[in-house]
């Protein structure tokens, strides 16, 4: 797709927060890819992406590590060829990694101070359980544990032909194919050939409803409330992101127009169903001055009873609806962002057919669905509150 002489290749490899053995182990593994191989410096490596005129992303999540590159059609087969060096033959270099862990551990110390951090961990905490993969959160002694051995024996483990795939979105050429074949599937490369297997872990919640985060300066509070809801291949899935787009999904939303607009509580506040391997939590989040937090829950409970009792006028559910599929519009219209959309399909294990019926979910659903779903899975009771900030 797209007229223009560039291209976008995206590998992803199946080794994520969830496959490592120590926090952190997976990012720094992706991130020092880039940081020297066998025959290239950090360096080398920065000034030949310069010189071609690409850019490139490295970048980890729960249950996946990404390669993605940008590049000019003319330079791609340089350009890729550069990228198998870093994935074929990474080094670790030791002075390098002292660096990248450095840099990354001040800017965690900085990030630890903000009461948006902390009411996010304490949250994920709280729901998953600590010995759970999204309830562990790193601490600043892991960034001191952190080794080049310890990145190898990840990288052996799971950086192998047999772990990856690949997309290339953009204008796709024959000799832009061609130069990948050549560069990454000539043979097999590392040193195990299966892929990484995903073990489904079972969360273990926290008891209790209230939890409190301390921080004596803070101006403001952070109020987040989460719950388990359907994963993404559950039936209900679509039509219930249209009922939480609805409830605190957009900037019209029931959540905006009560906590911002009419009481003044916040600047913004929202709602979505965050999807995971296997378990999807509804959050609602905001930041409030520390005296309006208790007034912010109870209204945020008072909006879910408005929404799960009374019947959703029509013209608001086609506002959500025109929202929603102009949104649609707008995410996949580059000739880059199908790679997001694949990608996507790929990462939550679904089918070819899911946008089909989204969009279809979208446009099919009536009122009275809303209202159903809501009775569903607006459960004040199965929500955990957590609150970051100072007391008052």
């Amino acid at each position: 797709a797209g007229m223009e002489d560039v291209v976008r290749f995206d590998l992803l490899i199946g080794a994520g927060q969830w496959h490592q053995t120590q926090a952190l182990q997976a990012m720094f593994t992706n991130r020092m890819l880039r940081e020297g191989t066998s025959s290239l410096t950090s360096q080398q490596i920065a000034e030949k992406l310069d010189y071609y005129g690409a850019m490139m992303e490295l970048s980890s999540s729960v249950n996946c590590g990404f390669i993605t590159l940008y590049s000019l059609n003319k330079y791609f087969p340089q350009t890729i060829e550069l990228v198998a060096d870093m994935l074929m033959n990474p080094t670790f270099p030791e002075k390098e990694m002292e660096v990248v862990v450095e840099v990354n551990k001040q800017r965690f110390l900085i990030n630890s101070t903000r009461v948006e951090m902390m009411g996010r961990k304490r949250l994920n905490r709280a729901l998953f359980g600590e010995a759970h993969p999204l309830g562990r959160y790193a601490e600043v002694e892991d960034y001191d544990r952190l080794s080049p051995e310890v990145l190898k024996s990840f990288y052996h483990q799971h950086y192998h032909s047999g772990n990856c795939s690949i997309y290339l979105s953009g204008k796709i050429t024959p000799e832009i194919i061609q130069s990948v074949e050549r560069a990454l599937g000539d043979a097999p490369w590392g040193e195990v050939s299966q892929a990484s297997s995903f073990q489904p872990i079972t969360p273990q919640p926290e008891v209790g409803k209230r939890f409190f985060v301390e921080k004596e300066d803070a101006l403001q509070s952070s109020i987040k409330l989460g719950g388990f809801v359907m994963d993404r291949l559950h039936p209900d899935f679509l039509k219930a992101r249209v009922m939480v787009t609805l409830f605190g999904g957009y900037f019209g939303s029931r959540l905006m127009s009560n906590i911002r607009e009419d009481k003044g509580y916040t600047y913004g506040i929202g709602a979505g169903i965050v999807t995971y391997p296997g378990v999807s939590v509804l959050a609602i989040s905001t930041e409030a001055a520390n005296e309006y937090a208790e007034a912010v829950i109870t209204e945020v409970y008072k909006e879910m009873d408005r929404l799960c009792n009374e019947h959703v006028p029509q013209t608001e559910l086609d506002m959500v609806k025109n929202y929603m599929l102009g949104d649609w519009c707008r995410s996949y219209e580059g000739p880059f962002s199908l790679s997001d959309a694949w990608i996507y399909v790929e990462t939550g294990g679904l089918d070819k057919e899911f946008f089909v019926r989204s969009i279809d979910a979208i446009q099919s659903i009536t009122c009275e669905e809303v209202q159903a779903l809501a009775q569903k899975y607006l459960c004040k009771e199965n929500l955990i509150e957590v609150i970051a900030g100072k007391k008052v």
